[in-house]
């Protein structure tokens, strides 16, 4: 089937063209005439899948449906993301997508980090605007803008938007907005926020699940290591180097040791920068375009990397520590191996972690053949 029969505005098509888009995905197939028919919908489906274009292309051809609107600050759609980057990157695909439509479509992506003032300035006439929760709410505070209108609510990566850490702030938003409203949540697992959270949130929704958890990484090669703690940082500087890896993104379980382990890197000859919360929005979004174009071989960072970030053509993910919970591992190691590329992902992982390690490979029903480490000359490394 071709975007063509999905009813989509004339306008988009060309430009879906000259994008690559040469069919829609699964994603896209079915949750697209949902909510052009203005359905909630309650999408799953593995990361790379094309989830943001479901909703983006759907969404800007059901406000090209609406009379043209007097520019004030009553917000047309509502989308909630989890980070400043996911922030910047739905914001991109809707400007993107938006600038070949006949009546403009203003978007605007709004997150902490970075002065509110500017923000509240470009605010008026914002038909669709992308936020974070807690800078959602102090722009709000100073009355820049205005949510009873709301028309659409969308959610990506729902299932971290709807966790105990953003839970007093959803809550109260969710009491800013109108009752009547189309939802959308998009995510690449079904948790049990969002099992309970589709009885209060959506009214019959459809449900579009196209892959189950376990599968998200059955095309990524998996491969680990045991190491002990002190001999990571030579190994990790090992493997780039004897493999002449280019482009690899490192997991680490905080920002003290991302900084860390970026600084040896860079000591040793490898071009690395550290990414993480307590890093400046600018110093974040130069550093993620650095390694999107190569200038950056290694970016080391935490899980704020690891949901919706879509690195094209990622070849490597390290996990120089293990994360939490199985669901963590596939959002980490879901950055390499999309859209039918090869990825391989690296773990690293302490003898005494293995009962650990052994819990998330059985919830991703798969099997890692370890490779013992301490035979390995790391010395110079």
């Amino acid at each position: 089937m071709a975007f063509e029969s999905l009813d989509l505005h004339p306008s988009l098509l060309p430009l879906l063209k000259e994008n690559n888009y040469s069919s829609p995905t699964p994603i896209q197939l079915e949750a697209i005439p949902a909510i052009l028919s203005q359905r909630d919908v309650l999408g799953i489906a593995k990361t790379g899948s094309g989830k943001t274009a479901s909703f983006v292309l759907p969404i800007l051809t059901l406000l090209q449906r609406l009379p043209k609107k007097e520019k004030n600050r009553e917000i047309d759609v509502l989308v909630l993301v989890p980070t400043r980057e996911l922030a910047v990157q739905v914001g991109d695909v809707f400007n993107a997508f938006g600038k070949v439509l006949p009546n403009p479509i203003k978007t605007m992506s709004v997150y902490g980090g970075v002065s509110i003032n500017p923000q509240m300035k470009t605010m008026f006439g914002t038909n669709v605007l992308v936020a974070t929760p807690g800078r959602l709410l102090d722009l709000i505070s100073h009355n820049a803008l205005e949510l009873s209108k709301v028309r659409a609510l969308i959610l990506d990566e729902a299932d971290k938007m709807l966790n105990l850490g953003f839970q007093d702030e959803m809550n109260e938003i969710f009491n800013l907005l109108p009752e009547i409203r189309q939802n959308l949540l998009f995510s690449a697992t079904l948790s049990k926020d969002l099992e309970s959270i589709k009885n209060v949130l959506l009214d019959e929704p459809l449900i579009v699940k196209i892959e189950s958890e376990a599968n998200d990484i059955q095309s990524i090669n998996l491969s680990g290591y045991f190491v002990t703690e002190d001999r990571k940082g030579p190994l990790l500087r090992y493997l780039i180097k004897k493999n002449e890896m280019d482009r690899v993104l490192v997991f680490t379980s905080s920002a003290q040791k991302a900084d860390r382990v970026a600084a040896k890197l860079t000591k040793n000859g490898i071009d690395a920068f550290p990414i993480h919360g307590k890093k400046s929005q600018g110093a974040r979004q130069s550093a993620l375009e650095a390694f999107k174009t190569g200038k950056i071989k290694v970016l080391v960072a935490t899980d704020l990397l690891s949901r919706g970030i879509d690195i094209e053509g990622l070849p490597f993910v390290i996990n120089y520590e293990l994360p939490r919970s199985p669901k963590d591992f596939i959002h980490r190691v879901g950055r390499t191996g999309r859209a039918g590329e090869n990825g391989l992902a690296i773990s690293f992982v302490d003898k005494e972690e293995i009962k650990h390690f052994k819990v998330i490979l059985k919830k991703m029903k798969r099997y890692v053949e370890m490779v013992e480490s301490d035979e390995f000359d790391l010395s110079g490394y």
